[in-house]
């Protein structure tokens, strides 16, 4: 059974805004995300995680927590679950021995390329419709557009 909404009447005033149609899609390209993520046995906060983690290398939980804009105490039960799973480990500060340092493990380097390989396919998919120089074109105008109601101009 079809469980989506049916599709709106295209003369509506309201389908032509640009906030719903991202809206829309963004609900879309989440559940694409999540359901690739989830083939993996992965979720959304543990690619980011493990991606800073590969970007920059051990750091505190609190630093990877703002590097990858995830809260404090979303960061700590995602590294609980990675950890559990051998994916990262935690060791002591060796300079403040009450902050923990978080690294990547050889088996979170091989987890972490299988969800970029399954969110690669969910790109491709989500953005099928569109030609390459159409995607490229697409990405950075919604960059300038986060970036501009972020702050990060």
């Amino acid at each position: 059974m079809d469980t989506r909404a049916p599709a709106p009447d295209p003369a509506a005033k309201w389908v032509t805004l640009p906030s719903w149609l991202i809206t829309q899609t963004a609900l879309h390209a989440h559940r694409l995300v999540t359901d690739g993520l989830a083939a993996v046995d992965a979720r959304g906060h543990h690619f980011r995680l493990l991606a800073e983690l590969d970007r920059i290398g051990p750091v505190s939980q609190a630093t990877l927590g703002r590097s990858s804009g995830i809260h404090l105490s979303d960061v700590v039960a995602a590294l609980n679950e990675l950890a559990d799973r051998g994916l990262v480990e935690r060791t002591p500060d060796p300079v403040d021995r009450r902050r923990n340092t978080v690294t990547i493990t050889a088996a979170g380097r091989r987890q972490l390329r299988r969800q970029e390989r399954r969110l690669a396919r969910v790109q491709e998919e989500l953005l099928a419709p569109l030609s390459l120089p159409e995607r490229e074109q697409l990405t950075r105008l919604l960059g300038e557009v986060l970036r501009h109601h972020s702050g990060r101009d």
